[in-house]
C-alpha cells in the first residue's frame, strides 16, 4: 500500500509538501526518506518524467509534472499501475491548487495545506481491491503512455547509492543498449563455439579411431 508521499520543485529539490506520517511509518521509512531526498537532488531536465526505483521492501515511484516531482513510498507489492494512478490525481489537483505558486515558493513545505488532498486520495489507495475500483475513472483519463508501465524505467536503490548511476533518459536507453550488446556478444561466441565443434569434431573422431587401431595393434 502507499505509506508515505514528499512533494517537491524539479529544479532545486526543494519540498513544497508530504503526507503527515504517524511515528511508526515514520521510524519504519527513515532511511527510505532519506533516498527520497536523494532522488530529487538527481532529478534534472533529462530525468525520466516517471520512474520506479526498488529499495529492499519498498519502491519509490515518482512522476514528475511542470517542474514539480510527486513521489510515494509503496510497499514493493503494491502495483505500479495504482501507484501512478495515485500520482497522476495529486499531480492534477496540485497543478490547479498551486500551480502558479511553485516557482515563487521560498521556504520547504509552502504548501503543507496540501496534506488534506493527499491523506484522503492515498486513504482511498491504501488496499488494492479498493484502490481499483476508485481509481477506475481516473484509469480512463491516463494516457496510453502511464497506462503501459512496462515502459515506466525501474531502477535499483543500490545502482544510484553505489554506482552513481544516473535518471536520465539517456543513462536508461545505454544501459538498454549494453545489455543487449552483452546478449549478443553470448549469441555470437555460442554460435562460434558451435562452428568449430562442427568444424572439427569429424577430425578429432578420426584421431581418436587411429589412436584405438594404434593401441589394439601394439598393445
Amino acid at each position: 500500500m502507499v505509506r508515505s508521499t514528499i512533494i517537491a520543485r524539479a529544479t532545486d529539490a526543494l519540498p513544497l509538501a508530504a503526507s503527515v506520517d504517524d511515528e511508526q511509518t515514520e521510524n519504519d521509512l527513515q532511511e527510505h526518506k532519506q533516498q527520497a531526498k536523494l532522488i530529487f537532488r538527481r532529478i534534472t531536465p533529462n530525468s525520466e518524467p516517471r520512474c520506479s526505483i526498488e529499495s529492499g521492501a519498498y519502491t519509490l515511484h515518482y512522476l514528475i509534472s511542470e517542474n514539480v516531482v510527486y513521489l510515494t513510498i509503496a510497499e514493493k507489492s503494491y502495483p505500479r499501475k495504482l501507484a501512478f494512478s495515485y500520482l497522476d490525481e495529486l499531480s492534477k489537483e496540485f497543478a490547479i491548487t498551486y500551480g502558479p505558486k511553485v516557482d515563487a515558493a521560498r521556504k520547504p513545505y509552502a504548501f503543507v495545506g496540501f496534506d488534506t488532498f493527499m491523506s484522503k486520495t492515498a486513504r482511498l489507495y491504501q488496499d488494492t481491491r479498493t484502490a481499483t475500483a476508485a481509481s477506475e475513472s481516473s484509469m480512463d483519463r491516463l494516457n496510453n503512455e502511464l497506462q503501459d508501465v512496462t515502459r515506466i524505467m525501474t531502477k535499483n536503490m543500490e545502482e544510484l547509492l553505489w554506482r552513481g548511476d544516473s535518471l536520465d533518459k539517456m543513462s536508461h536507453l545505454s544501459t538498454s543498449l549494453r545489455s543487449e550488446s552483452e546478449k549478443y556478444r553470448k549469441a555470437a561466441r555460442k554460435i562460434n563455439i558451435d562452428a568449430m565443434i562442427r568444424q572439427y569434431a569429424p577430425l578429432g573422431g578420426l584421431g581418436l579411431l587411429f589412436i584405438i587401431i594404434i593401441w589394439w595393434k601394439f598393445f
